[in-house]
């Protein structure tokens, strides 16, 4: 067999071609492993959220600026998003629009337990406020409790609800009342969120002042676990935060990280190891 000598111009090509191939799977890689660390818009197509603003009187206007820009930072991931805003928010059109929501998020007043109002009953506490009737201004408020959402809501799997700014619900008193005992905000954040895990939430972020975007960017934008992105949070402590399990919710626990003693204005309740990444592909 005759050998044939590659000329050192042929050689110098077949060494570039292996340094172009090598090259590109490199590329190939960083941007496989890139997609990976930063989750591409396309993959929150498929991604319900349904964002409620109930009547809160003279700061109704408020709440509702917060949430459309909740709402614009959503669609900017690239997921559909349902706005429900008083004085149009009631309960037949918030129940028809949360059905199958992988996020839901709601403003407004809570009405929780323990409180100084009455005794404890499902069918008022730890739900929504929400519009009596539609069309009536902003302080026409009526409570639809955890009985309700547990019955008639039926969120996506995996679904992550976010209450932000009310009362109770992150374990926290009415703004202008003393604060709450250790224990009675544990009760108020457990009993809050029991409603919307039943109802098929697998985590309840409660934010009673600070604002939500974070948690939104990281559920969309992260690979992080729901307690990675509580704690992640610029208002996140970790000086006094707690765990403890669920009492109305067998095999779930409940993450509270007060900021300063006493104010107990933020919680999770639910699976805390769910990760961002899961959650996203149960829209899929």
């Amino acid at each position: 067999m005759l050998s044939v000598e590659t000329s050192g111009a042929q050689r110098a090509s077949s060494r570039r071609s292996f340094r172009l191939t090598v090259s590109a799977l490199m590329t190939a890689l960083v941007v496989a492993i890139g997609a990976v660390a930063n989750p591409a818009p396309v993959e929150a197509a498929t991604m319900k959220v349904v964002i409620v603003v109930g009547p809160v009187g003279s700061k109704t206007g408020e709440y509702k600026d917060v949430a459309k820009r909740y709402a614009s930072q959503a669609r900017g991931y690239g997921a559909k998003v349902i706005e429900v805003y008083s004085p149009y928010a009631t309960w037949s059109k918030v129940k028809a629009a949360a059905q199958g929501a992988n996020l839901f998020i709601y403003l407004g007043h809570g009405n929780g337990w323990p409180s100084p109002y009455g005794s404890f009953q499902t069918y008022t506490k730890d739900g929504l406020g929400l519009n009596s009737s539609s069309g009536n201004g902003n302080y026409n408020v009526k409570y639809w409790g955890e009985y309700y959402i547990a019955r008639d809501i039926d969120f996506a799997k995996n679904a992550v609800v976010i209450l932000n700014r009310l009362c109770y619900a992150s374990g926290n008193s009415e703004w202008g009342r003393a604060d709450p005992t250790k224990s009675t905000a544990m009760k108020r954040a457990d009993n809050y969120a029991a409603g919307f895990l039943r109802a098929g939430a697998r985590a309840v972020f409660a934010h009673a002042i600070e604002s939500a975007a974070y948690t939104i960017k990281a559920l969309f934008k992260s690979d992080r676990s729901m307690n990675s992105i509580l704690m992640s949070h610029p208002g996140a402590s970790g000086a006094r935060d707690f765990y403890f399990w669920s009492a109305r919710t067998d095999g779930y626990k409940v993450h509270m990280d007060p900021p300063r003693s006493g104010k107990y204005w933020r919680s999770l309740a639910g699976n805390l190891g769910l990760s961002a990444r899961t959650w996203r592909a149960s829209g899929t």
